[in-house]
């Protein structure tokens, strides 16, 4: 689902570019946003009881994370990614 995401999206990416290096189950992405405004749209996530906790690690590049482990269905990817689409305007345009 997030590949598909990723691939009609131009303004996401994944964080590890080449596939055998990508978690299956910790998914991080890029956006082409600043580092502020991936916070709100984290907080636009939030705020709106989408997501929680996707900001990505403290340590890594301005990004988010995504779990898709064992307990999240295909359903509740395709659920969020109008999410991903909404919150990415509403950051990218304040």
């Amino acid at each position: 689902v997030l590949e598909n995401f990723v691939d009609e999206n131009d303004w996401f990416d994944f964080l590890a570019r080449a596939p055998a290096t990508r978690s299956s189950t910790s998914v991080c992405l890029t956006l082409d946003l600043t580092a502020d405004q991936i916070k709100k749209f984290v907080s636009l996530l939030e705020s709106e009881d989408v997501a929680y906790d996707i900001g990505g690690y403290r340590d890594a590049p301005p990004s988010i994370r995504i779990w898709c482990g064992s307990t999240v269905e295909k359903a509740d990817l395709e659920a969020l990614c109008p999410w991903l689409t909404w919150a990415y305007e509403e950051a990218k345009s304040s």
